[in-house]
C-alpha cells in the first residue's frame, strides 16, 4: 500500500482481509477492504432513531402528509429495514428495541398519543412489525436464490428437497433443511431459509415474479399476525 501512495482510513475502514492464489508458481496477493458503518449496526439503530423522530416531529406542522412520511421512511424505517435478514434468531431484547423505534415512528406519522395501543395504528398503516420485517425479507432472498437473482455464493446455500423416491413432498417446492445442534446454527441463512420456506403455502412459493411474491408474502405475514 506504501508502495502505490495508499493510505487506510481507520475511521472507515473496520477490517482488512489479505489473501493469495498460486498461479504457475507465482503467488498472487490480493487485498479486500470491509467497511461496517457503525451507524447501522442494530444495537446502535435506535438511539440516532429516536433522535431524527424528535427533529421530524419539531417540523411535523410545517410538512404535509406525504412529505412527513418520506422523512420517516428515509431516517428512521430505511434503517430498521437494512441487513435485518441477518437479525433472524436474535434475541427478543433487540428485537423489542426495534420495535420501539417503529412504535414512534407509526405515532409520529398518524398523530397518536404515547400512550394508545399500537397494534391498530400498525394495521392501518399496513405496516409489518420488526419480527415479521425480518421474516419477509429471509423469505425474499430465498426466492431469488430458488430462481437464480441472487449473488451464486448465496444460490449455493440452499437446495431443493428431491426425495429418493416419488413423493407428494418432492411437489411442493420443499427445501432441504440441515440439522444443527446450537442456537446460532438454527440462525444461519442454511437453517432459517428452509425452515421458513417450507412453512409457506405453495401458491405463494409458486408467484410468478418477484413483485408477486412480495405482495403476497406480505399479505400472508400481515394476516397471520393482526388475524385478519
Amino acid at each position: 500500500m506504501l508502495a502505490t501512495y495508499l493510505l487506510s482510513n481507520t475511521d472507515k475502514i473496520s477490517v482488512f482481509y489479505y489473501f493469495y492464489r498460486k498461479c504457475n508458481n507465482c503467488i498472487h496477493w490480493s487485498l479486500c477492504v470491509f467497511h461496517f458503518d457503525d451507524t447501522l449496526e442494530p444495537r446502535r439503530i435506535p438511539k440516532p432513531a429516536f433522535y431524527h423522530l424528535r427533529n421530524i416531529g419539531k417540523i411535523k406542522k410545517y410538512l404535509t402528509q406525504p412529505v412527513l412520511a418520506q422523512l420517516i421512511h428515509m431516517f428512521v424505517t430505511s434503517r430498521l429495514d437494512y441487513g435485518n435478514s441477518l437479525l433472524y434468531g436474535s434475541s427478543a431484547s433487540l428485537t423489542r428495541k426495534l420495535q420501539m423505534v417503529q412504535n414512534a415512528a407509526a405515532r409520529l406519522l398518524t398523530g397518536h398519543r404515547k400512550s394508545d395501543h399500537i397494534t391498530p395504528i400498525l394495521r392501518d398503516l399496513h405496516w409489518l412489525p420488526v419480527g415479521k420485517r425480518i421474516i419477509f425479507m429471509v423469505l425474499l432472498l430465498t426466492y431469488k436464490c430458488i430462481h437464480g437473482l441472487a449473488p451464486k455464493y448465496l444460490c449455493s446455500l440452499i437446495d431443493l428437497y428431491r426425495p429418493s423416491r416419488p413423493l407428494r413432498s418432492g411437489q411442493t417446492m420443499q427445501l432441504a433443511r440441515p440439522t444443527t445442534r446450537s442456537r446460532f446454527g438454527d440462525m444461519a441463512f442454511t437453517t432459517a431459509a428452509p425452515k421458513i420456506w417450507n412453512a409457506l403455502p405453495l401458491d405463494i412459493k409458486t408467484a410468478r415474479s418477484v413483485n408477486s411474491f412480495k405482495c403476497k408474502v406480505k399479505s400472508y405475514l400481515f394476516c397471520s399476525h393482526f388475524n385478519c
